[in-house]
């Protein structure tokens, strides 16, 4: 964790506290710090599970292959535009929302804000977005080659 009373501390103690499941919707990501913390749960058995934009994950500095080849379920869009999303629900008990992108330049030099809710009407709507998003890119459902019309 890191040291002191941060921002990230904050940020990294909360999602430590999940104990079953991490839901992950995030369009950019590259903290290692961020990183570490999500491989940790997912040693100790917490079930995992990111949504990303396919277009960022490949990225120079980009976590999410790191994550992939340690065992997290991740999966992509497979659509122009951007998966925008910037959420995270930890126990399907708390939602953690707001600006932050998980990178390392979003945390040490941009205004950003992040709020965490633990009310069970604001985080079933999160969670049901989550399902929704994790189900539209499963990749048996992925078109690799469109029908000609």
């Amino acid at each position: 964790v890191p040291s002191g009373d941060t921002a990230l501390s904050r940020l990294v103690r909360r999602l430590l506290s999940a104990r079953r499941s991490l839901d992950l919707c995030l369009f950019s990501f590259s903290s290692p710090q961020l990183a570490r913390a999500v491989q940790l749960l997912h040693r100790r058995g917490v079930r995992v599970r990111l949504v990303t934009d396919a277009q960022y994950m490949g990225l120079h500095g980009s976590q999410i292959g790191r994550l992939r080849h340690a065992g997290i379920q991740v999966r992509h869009d497979q659509h122009s535009g951007y998966m925008h999303h910037k959420f995270a629900i930890v126990d399907r008990r708390m939602l953690i929302t707001g600006s932050l992108n998980w990178t390392t330049q979003a945390i040490q030099s941009n205004r950003e804000n992040v709020l965490v809710v633990e009310d069970a009407d604001y985080v079933k709507a999160f969670q049901d977005e989550f399902e929704r998003i994790w189900e539209e890119y499963n990749p048996a459902n992925y078109s690799f080659f469109p029908e000609r019309q």
